[in-house]
């Protein structure tokens, strides 16, 4: 019975402890072909700063991700 209840707490407390691992994954992070410098760029907070700012100044739709983006916007936005 001591194993059962120690289960179950177990099993409570990692019910309830897994949305807060989960917290410092708030930043999207992948990797992204420049073809304009032929290389790769992280694709982080900082980045997301600058694809805002470019959205916004070309006038584009503000929740379309970066990935959505045709290749030649992508290439348009590395420009």
């Amino acid at each position: 019975m001591n194993f059962a209840r120690r289960f179950h707490l177990s099993l409570l407390a990692s019910a309830l402890l897994l949305p807060l691992a989960t917290l410092g994954c708030a930043e999207h992070r992948y990797r992204t072909y420049d073809p304009y410098d032929n290389d790769y760029h992280r694709w982080n907070d900082h980045e997301r700063v600058y694809y805002t700012q470019w959205v916004v100044e070309t006038h584009r739709d503000a929740h379309r991700d970066y990935r959505k983006l045709s290749k030649g916007e992508q290439k348009e936005y590395w420009t």
